[in-house]
């Protein structure tokens, strides 16, 4: 099966890529791997600290993703599957498409700050010619009524 690669991160055009995501995924049949990383600086602390951080950075996640989940499962009839992953964000983005041959997109929501679209896009947009799928990338000021009428 097909699926969607999503990153759940703090930032509000999340919320759009994951809609997205679910409503293309719940209409084609595919599914959705939301992708989470933590990144090394959160537990680059004394050991016994950093294991603590690690913990509560995981939990943390979880928590946020069952939000999402529960809306993709109740409203989508989607059921999400959560990834944690530990390292910088680009190439961990980067392995998990390489080691799960079955994601076919990656959805990111666009940011509508004046500084740009956000770091992530940024930086995958030179490297769009050399990755092995398309990226979505979802305007984060889109109404969830465009977002149906589009997917």
């Amino acid at each position: 099966m097909r699926k969607f690669l999503v990153v759940l991160d703090d930032s509000r055009e999340c919320l759009n890529a994951m809609r997205y995501a679910a409503m293309r995924a719940s209409k084609t049949g595919a599914g959705v791997t939301v992708l989470s990383v933590i990144p090394p600086d959160e537990f680059n602390h004394w050991i016994g600290v950093g294991e603590i951080f690690r913990e509560e950075a995981r939990e943390r996640i979880e928590v946020h993703f069952e939000v999402f989940a529960k809306w993709m499962r109740d409203r989508q009839n989607v059921n999400p599957e959560l990834v944690i992953r530990e390292g910088e964000v680009m190439p961990e983005i980067l392995a998990q498409i390489t080691e799960d041959p079955a994601i076919g997109v990656l959805v990111l929501g666009a940011s509508t700050d004046n500084k740009g679209p956000g770091p992530l896009i940024n930086a995958l947009s030179r490297q769009a010619g050399t990755l092995p799928i398309p990226i979505t990338i979802v305007p984060g000021d889109l109404s969830k009524e465009k977002l149906e009428s589009i997917t």
